[in-house]
């Protein structure tokens, strides 16, 4: 029976990658690239060939292999496995790049920033500190070749083959025999009587000078090169000059250094060390420190190195999303380092984060979500968006507080493409006309017809004949003159989803009606609708060929590429609108018309962010012509030609510090005051979801849309405020009667006398 030794290296769980090693690594040993074998994850592989006749150099591996096994520092070279045979040893560690090599790329690539270098040094120093103050221990190798970087731009410290004892037993520091590691040596050492006075931790300490040399200015050609600092920054100077000293007493010990590098205006004091020092120290802070500190980190993000965001930031603000409870303030720095990941790393690190945060009832934490949804809404695909994202976003629709309903309305236009029939053609739709009918807020019905021009080139064929003319002439009949203005950029947006019979007999009329619009605004945009649709109209009269080109996209399927003319119309509309909107909202409540074809209806009083909001001045059909020279007017008037250098209107401001004390999404929460404030058309007792129950039990979608009629009922407001004057009337009438018949009395009365009856 045969027995077959088996293959330590064979059977060893990491392998190494066939390509040569990598150099700059003077001494015994050879570093390799490598890969765990069940996961394939990277590492590094540093190989040791026992070769005979050379004892003395394996006894100094040996060494170095034991001291990699029992040293555990977070700045010094992580030990992850070994293997120790008759032939070989193999020592297994993260996976890094010798620091000479690195600096070599990134200097090609276009320089090392101080800020990484700073970072560098300060880990090597604390290595270094640990090792001299907490162990006892001489590195004894400090150089650019003992020097190694990890993926995420971090300094560790190697090069451990040298590395004694600083109490003396276990003999003193072992021969190198290397001239290029000797050439790093101190020149006490050359001083063979003893009669030096010196420190542990002098020799390190100027091994480190050489090592800051050369980062800066390159290979050390010889010891006196460094008497000139060259490239050296002279924040650093002082403090090299120490390093550098013909006295070995007088060389600081590391922690000291450490201290003298971070005082204010030291080469160690910047924001990047201190954002790593606080990262190393996060598990043990406060909340309210972890907070502040995430809410800053963003504005530095964009000044630290790639490398330390994707492998350092990133992982931090997941844990702390994960595990540390932080909230919506890891988003904004979550998003930005989210762009130097790719499509694939967003897939695997974001969007799991992104899915779970849209189930959270915190609410400022969707709202944010819903602001910043641009930044990943093309890495989501549509299964997710349908089932895991819109079922939640919709909730914001119903909710009490206004700046969330209008984010939530913006936050469809980037939604929509990605939306299925059901959820696009039907809930959409169900929840779009509730908010352009019965929503309190101007510029959130205002924005509601705005995103259906925009996206109803993505609606089906059906679903646009009954929704679009419905949609856009009732927000003509808003009384939120922004409003009309939207209604009547939608139908621009949309003007190739309309037969020529609906431009004819459904469009026009509803916009000729708007010519006479109290906003001299809306009467601009009319006539400039009406100009465009009379040009289809008359191509089409004069050249009866062209109808079937022109009305090609009518009852075609839906299509982002069919919007294409509309989309420039589309964007027209959302961006000028909100100008509108935003002025509108910041100079005065909205006014309903009192004497148009608009249906009277009290308006919804919009909060003014302003510290001093202007009233307004009340506007009627008979005086529309003086309107125009008003000054509001004239300043919205000349911005509605300026479409493209605005943005949305928003309720944002109004909404801090409302969201401040409303933190159940699904609890509603308080309502704001400008919530309280309706409309005799919004105005009811009854909850948001009561009064959508009862919408739905209206019936069908063309009710849903339908034009509110021209004859409604006085509100409620309107006739208690009626009964109210006229009894004011009759008390006034009563008052001046009696006044009347004392004068009438037959005599003057006399002071204290009883009157007789």
């Amino acid at each position: 029976m045969w027995f077959f030794a088996r293959d330590p290296v064979r059977d060893f769980p990491f392998e190494l990658i066939p390509e040569p090693p990598e150099g700059g690594l003077p001494g015994p040993w050879a570093l390799h690239r490598g890969r765990k074998k069940a996961t394939g994850s990277p590492v590094s592989i540093f190989v040791y060939d026992v070769k005979p006749g050379a004892e003395e150099q394996t006894q100094v591996a040996k060494a170095a292999f034991k001291r990699f096994k029992t040293l555990r520092h977070p700045n010094i070279l992580a030990y992850i496995d070994g293997l120790e045979t008759e032939k070989c040893l193999h020592v297994v560690t993260e996976a890094v790049t010798p620091l000479g090599i690195y600096l070599k790329a990134r200097v090609e690539a276009g320089g090392l920033k101080e800020l990484e270098i700073s970072w560098g040094l300060h880990q090597i120093v604390k290595a270094l500190s640990f090792l001299v103050n907490d162990c006892s221990l001489i590195h004894n190798n400090v150089c650019m070749a003992a020097v190694f970087v990890d993926r995420a731009g971090e300094w560790k410290l190697g090069g451990l083959d040298y590395m004694y004892s600083a109490q003396g037993n276990g003999g003193g520091p072992p021969r190198k025999g290397i001239p290029e590691l000797e050439q790093y040596d101190p020149p006490e050492l050359a001083d063979s009587s003893g009669r030096v006075v010196r420190e542990k931790w002098s020799a390190d300490m100027w091994r480190l000078g050489c090592l800051i040399w050369e980062v800066f200015n390159g290979p050390l050609p010889r010891a006196a090169a460094l008497r000139n600092p060259g490239k050296i920054p002279k924040t650093l100077v002082p403090h090299y000059c120490e390093l550098v000293g013909a006295n070995p007493k007088v060389r600081p010990n590391p922690a000291r250094f450490l201290q003298n590098c971070r005082a204010p205006g030291g080469f160690m004091s910047n924001r990047f060390v201190e954002t790593n020092l606080f990262l190393e120290e996060i598990q043990i802070k406060e909340p309210a420190e972890k907070q502040k500190f995430f809410q800053e980190l963003s504005k530095s993000l964009d000044a630290f190195p790639e490398d330390f965001c994707r492998h350092k930031v990133l992982p931090q603000l997941l844990t702390a999303f994960e595990f540390g409870n932080a909230g919506a303030v890891v988003l904004t720095p979550l998003f930005k380092v989210g762009k130097f990941l790719s499509a694939e790393e967003y897939q695997q690190k974001i969007i799991p984060v992104v899915v779970k945060m849209f189930s959270s009832t915190d609410r400022a934490m969707r709202i944010r979500l819903l602001q910043q949804m641009e930044q990943f809404i093309q890495y989501l695909d549509e299964p997710t968006v349908n089932t895991q994202i819109f079922p939640h976003v919709v909730h914001g629709f119903l909710d009490t507080n206004p700046a969330i309903r209008e984010q939530t309305v913006k936050s469809m236009l980037l939604l929509a493409p990605k939306l299925n029939e059901a959820n696009l053609n039907v809930e959409l739709m169900k929840h779009f006309a509730r908010l352009q009918a019965k929503d309190e807020q101007g510029p959130i019905r205002c924005n509601t017809t705005v995103c259906l021009g925009k996206i109803g080139s993505y609606l089906s064929a059906s679903t646009r004949h009954r929704v679009l003319t419905s949609a856009f002439s009732r927000a003509t009949r808003d009384p939120f003159a922004p409003s009309r203005v939207a209604g009547v950029l939608g139908f621009a947006a949309t003007h190739n989803l309309y037969s020529m019979n609906d431009c004819a007999q459904k469009i026009l009329p509803v916009l000729c009606g708007l010519t006479v619009d109290p906003e001299k605004s809306v009467r601009d945009q009319a006539f400039k609708a009406i100009r465009s649709f009379l040009s289809k109209l008359e191509s089409v009269s004069e050249d009866p060929t062209q109808l079937e080109e022109v009305e090609k996209d009518v009852h075609a399927a839906s299509s982002p590429g069919m919007g294409g003319a509309a989309a420039s119309w589309a964007g027209w509309a959302v961006t000028g609108v909100s100008s509108l909107t935003s002025k509108l909202i910041r100079s005065h409540p909205t006014t309903a018309p009192t004497e148009t074809n608009i249906p009277q209806r009290p308006t919804p009083e919009v909060p003014a962010p302003a510290p001093t909001p202007v009233p307004a001045t009340p506007t009627t059909s008979g005086h529309w012509e003086t309107q125009e020279e008003d000054k509001d007017t004239a300043e919205d008037s000349s911005t509605a030609d300026r479409w493209d250098d605005e943005d949305w209107g928003s309720l944002e401001q109004e909404a801090e510090s409302v969201l401040a004390q409303q933190d159940d999404w699904s609890t509603g929460g308080q309502v704001s005051r400008a919530s309280q404030v309706s409309n005799s058309d919004h105005k009811s007792s009854k909850s948001p979801e009561s009064d959508w129950s009862s919408w739905e039990a209206e019936g069908s979608w063309e009710q849903g849309w339908q034009e509110p009629s021209s004859q409604e009922p006085p509100p409620d407001g309107q006739v208690k405020a009626e009964l109210a004057r006229k009894k004011r009337e009759e008390r006034r009438r009563e008052m001046e009667a009696k006044r009347a018949e004392r004068k009438v009395a037959k005599g003057p009365m006399k002071l204290g006398a009883r009157k007789l009856d």
